[in-house]
């Protein structure tokens, strides 16, 4: 039986998703009245403009029941059974959504919570489209993801804090005190939710070398099938200096930059990046 994997737009995957034959379904961002779908018309330098100029963070909303129905439907004219990936249940109701959508449709459509967001996200449906191209069966993808799902490291170091601070997850004080003192959080996902990790001081390739240190001492075992270095629109030379010593540290058959969307982006703000692989306890 043929089998779809699809998404929802927060797993920035860039190029991957025409190549890998992944179908997507946007998120919205709200940019005051406006209403914009991430990655089809609008785009993390929309929001940047929005932001200097209002000082307002957009607001982003899951599409509702009746848009995952339709969306599955009109991906089963393509294939018997879906696997459909959502951001973390605990970031947006996104999930509930797509499950309360997928009861439509007799089994055909199984829901993922990711328990993730961004490449880390990206990081289960590049394994399902895997095993999927191996000829695994619906079930057995379904299963060897979930089991893939707790070993998922999802981290980033942001520039600024001011996005973070919009958006009601550090104080005023406290964004104060890291812009001025060059601090800058590790946030992870743990549990489904963003919580920080630890802290580094200095300019941000100084920041990015340290995270890096730390994630080879974190995670010495590790899948080498791939890593994602994932950025909201940084600086193009911390980009490469980051790649850079990802392959000096690590054995990654394959280092892969993607760009956060406009959900993200909206979220973490510009000059955020980090290195997300599966690891192995």
């Amino acid at each position: 039986m043929s089998i779809k994997i699809t998404s929802d737009s927060t797993c920035d995957l860039g190029h991957l998703v025409a190549e890998r034959n992944i179908a997507i379904l946007p998120l919205q961002v709200n940019l005051d009245a406006d209403a914009y779908r991430d990655g089809v018309d609008i785009t993390p330098q929309d929001i940047f403009a929005f932001v200097d100029k209002t000082k307002i963070l957009p607001k982003t909303s899951a599409p509702s029941i009746g848009e995952y129905e339709e969306f599955f439907k009109k991906q089963l004219e393509e294939a018997d059974e879906l696997i459909h990936f959502n951001i973390s249940s605990k970031s947006s109701g996104s999930h509930n959504f797509a499950k309360e959508a997928a009861l439509s449709f007799n089994g055909k459509v199984r829901v993922v919570d990711s328990k993730a967001l961004s490449s880390g996200q990206g990081l289960l449906v590049m394994h399902a489209c895997d095993l999927r191209d191996a000829g695994k069966t619906a079930e057995e993808i379904e299963k060897s993801v979930l089991e893939v799902r707790e070993r998922i490291n999802t981290s980033f170091v942001p520039d600024r804090l001011d996005y973070l601070h919009k958006g009601g997850r550090c104080s005023g004080m406290t964004m104060f005190v890291a812009n001025a003192l060059k601090i800058h959080p590790k946030i992870v996902m743990k549990d489904g939710q963003l919580v920080q990790g630890g802290k580094y001081r200095g300019n941000m390739t100084r920041c990015i070398s340290q995270y890096i240190d730390d994630l080879k001492r974190d995670y010495p075992n590790y899948d080498k099938t791939r890593c994602f270095v994932t950025h909201s629109t940084a600086d193009s030379e911390l980009v490469e200096f980051a790649k850079k010593k990802v392959a000096e540290e690590f054995e990654f058959e394959e280092i892969i930059e993607t760009v956060a969307g406009s959900i993200i982006t909206s979220h973490c703000g510009k000059g955020t990046l980090g290195v997300l692989f599966v690891y192995y306890k």
